[in-house]
């Protein structure tokens, strides 16, 4: 399968200059042993093992970059952090949908690496290697509270909320200033296993999150 690198994307126009926008829904799985910390730490407090290890799945309902239609792709993430998110230095991978036609995936690329720049841009100064980018078959499912993503065999993940007292409300934390979304919904793996860059990866139990997504750029997100 071919991986592409960022010198190999064909952006519509002057990197970070194109429009874009995505609504839809990210879920996270790390090696945190407890709640991701980072969360309210906004990255400044340590992940719970020292070191950050995690994978995320997006469902673009719908979206656009410059004039390609984003609606209805998935894509998945790979994230190797060392230490403090807040201090950079991370390693990332993306999957994108392989319907994708040639300029949204140029576009998702452009928006996944940070070159696009608004809500994701923070990649751009936090991601010192980005390991490049490939056309993988994505399905990101739910069913009932669960939501399942499957990367081909290179990401299988399930994450389900976290139960609490009120069996019908979920537990979340609301009004963040975290960069996926304000409103959090505390989650755990049941099955979080990553098989690609060199990394062998089982998060099954670990933390975990839900959030609705709505970024856009290149101006700085809302």
């Amino acid at each position: 399968m071919t991986t592409t690198t960022l010198t190999q994307v064909r952006p519509a126009t002057a990197t970070g200059q194109t429009p874009w926008a995505i609504k839809g829904e990210l879920i996270l799985n790390c090696n945190c042993t407890v709640f991701c910390p980072c969360v309210v730490s906004l990255g400044k407090h340590g992940p719970t093992e020292g070191y950050c290890q995690a994978w995320a799945g997006i469902r673009i309902d719908s979206g656009h970059y410059g004039d390609s239609d984003l609606s209805g792709l998935n894509v998945g993430l790979l994230l190797d952090i060392p230490g403090l998110m807040a201090r950079g230095n991370w390693k990332a991978a993306a999957f994108i949908d392989d319907r994708a036609e040639d300029a949204a995936y140029d576009g998702l690329v452009e928006i996944f690496s940070g070159r696009a720049r608004g809500t994701t841009g923070l990649f751009r100064m936090l991601v010192s290697e980005f390991l490049g980018a490939e056309r993988a078959a994505i399905t990101y499912e739910t069913e009932g509270k669960t939501r399942r993503l499957m990367v081909g065999k290179k990401i299988q993940g399930e994450v389900i909320p976290v139960p609490g007292k009120d069996p019908d409300r979920d537990i979340v934390a609301t009004n963040t200033e975290y960069w996926m979304g304000s409103d959090i919904t505390v989650a755990t793996a049941t099955k979080g296993r990553v098989r690609a860059f060199g990394r062998v990866w089982d998060f099954d139990g670990r933390s975990a999150e839900i959030c609705q997504i709505d970024w856009s750029g290149p101006e700085v997100a809302k």
